[in-house]
Formats: C-alpha cells, structure tokens, sequence
C-alpha cells in the first residue's frame, strides 16, 4: 500500500476545509431563514421552504457544473457546495422531528399532508434546478 505524499495529504485537508466552511454556512443559512420564516406550531413552512431551496440549489449547481455543463467547477467547490452547504442547509432530521411531533400531537392528516407536500417539493425543485443549468448550459456565450 502506498503511503499518501504531503500533497495529497494538504489536498484532504483543504478538501475537508471546503466542506466543514460549507457546512457552516448552510447552517447559518438554514437558521437564518427558519427565524425569518418560522409560522409557529403546525405545518412547518420553513423546513418545507429550506428543503425545496436546498434541492433547487443542489439541482442546479450539480448541472450546472456536471460534465455537460457550462461552468468548469473544481471538486472541492463542488463538495462545497453540495456536500457541505446543501449538506448543512436542508434539514431532513428536522423535518423527521417536526412529521413525529405532529403525529405524536394527534395531528395525522397535517402529518401526512407534510410528508406529501415536502417530497412532491424537494423532487420538483432538484427538478427545476436542473432545467434552469440545463438551460443557461445551452445558452450561447457571448
């Protein structure tokens, strides 16, 4: 087996820099935006608003710098993007929390209204994101 040299070493470092500052930041964002949104106990808007943003930034980003894609991106700015700010931005255990509570608090029919409302979203925005690179992909340049 060989032993990695100093170069590849410092190039996981800054790889694992890229994403832990990604990281913080998605989370700052997702707090931030959660506090601008918040509507209180029942449905959870902000969650639903932060998950479906998250996925159309992780759709677009993701087309816009994938092999066909317009933009040449780095891979530690794509790891920062996707896995470290998406990754600390969307917030899939806060939505598992909020869909328990509102089982637990009785309310099965807005439980299952969440469920349905955030799924349809998150595939529709990557969806959406998608279209919106492909599209700026195929514009000319100028």
């Amino acid at each position: 087996m060989a032993v990695p040299s100093s170069t590849d070493r410092w190039r996981s470092a800054m790889l694992y820099a890229w994403v832990s500052l990604g990281s913080v930041l998605g989370g700052l964002a997702r707090y931030f935006v959660s506090l601008a949104l918040d509507t209180g106990p029942g449905f959870p808007v902000a969650t639903l608003f932060i998950n479906a943003t998250g996925s159309l930034i992780i759709g677009f980003y993701a087309t816009l710098t994938g092999p066909d894609g317009r933009v040449l991106a780095r891979p530690e700015h794509r790891q920062f993007i996707m896995t470290g700010f998406c990754g600390g931005y969307t917030t899939f255990s806060a939505f598992s929390l909020e869909t328990f509570r509102l089982f637990h608090g009785g309310m099965k029919y807005t439980a299952l209204a969440y469920i349905a409302a955030s799924v349809i979203c998150w595939l529709v925005s990557v969806w959406l994101g998608h279209m919106m690179a492909s599209r700026y992909n195929r514009l000319t340049r100028s």
